[in-house]
């Protein structure tokens, strides 16, 4: 079933889009740091809407990502489990192996380390306005096996139908059983799509940028 009952659909605003947040590389569609808010109440099988900032200019209030959530594993878990290995970063590869977003674990003692990622900072240490942003709500990762990622490419969609204004730091819960225009408009992206189900159709709109690091709190580059 594609819509489950009980399954509430997440709509954001995706300030920035390197390939970190969302991560939509090696198969699966990471949300492993940003949006506390929605990693800690997103369940399996709700569904999950990033809609371009202002930022993104050509992309703004376009649809980037849409992905359902297929499973739900806490920080440790995601660096534990060899799957996943391919989403630790490694900052002197490739771009995509530059955004890898595996990159919180626990030391000896339980206090979080935070991997040479994105996240951190130009010298590869820890960046702990970050490490607070990503850690202090929750612990949890966000994955899907079943998404669509634009990208570049990001598709018009009619966010006035669901009541989405958007907000960098807000994002907005809907009860897909009670929407059916929310429903709609998932299935209308799905039957659209379907033939491009988790495969990038195009590069993240920063891609060229990978290399950069920024402060969540602020929003600038580092």
């Amino acid at each position: 079933m594609l819509i489950k009952p009980n399954s509430y659909l997440y709509a954001y605003t995706i300030a920035r889009d390197f390939g970190f947040a969302p991560n939509p590389f090696h198969n699966c569609c990471t949300l492993a740091t940003c949006k506390p808010g929605i990693r800690k109440s997103a369940k399996v099988d709700d569904w999950i809407i990033g809609i371009g900032g202002r930022n993104l200019k050509k992309n703004y209030r376009r649809c980037i990502l849409l992905m359902k959530v297929t499973e739900k594993v806490s920080f440790q878990e995601y660096w534990d489990q060899e799957r996943f290995s391919l989403k630790k970063p490694v900052r002197n590869g490739s771009n995509v192996m530059m955004l890898g977003d595996n990159i919180y674990h626990k030391d000896k003692i339980g206090a979080w380390m935070q991997e040479d990622s994105h996240h951190s900072n130009q010298d590869g240490s820890p960046n702990l306005d970050n490490l607070n942003q990503d850690t202090r709500t929750t612990d949890q990762v966000l994955i899907s096996k079943c998404f669509f990622y634009f990208g570049n490419k990001a598709q018009s969609v009619d966010l006035n139908s669901i009541g989405y204004k958007g907000g960098i730091r807000s994002y907005k819960k809907i009860n897909l059983t009670a929407s059916h225009k929310a429903r709609d408009l998932i299935t209308s992206i799905f039957c659209q799509n379907r033939n491009n189900l988790n495969i990038l159709m195009s590069d993240p709109c920063q891609f060229l940028e990978s290399h950069e690091r920024v402060n969540q709190k602020t929003g600038k580059k580092l």
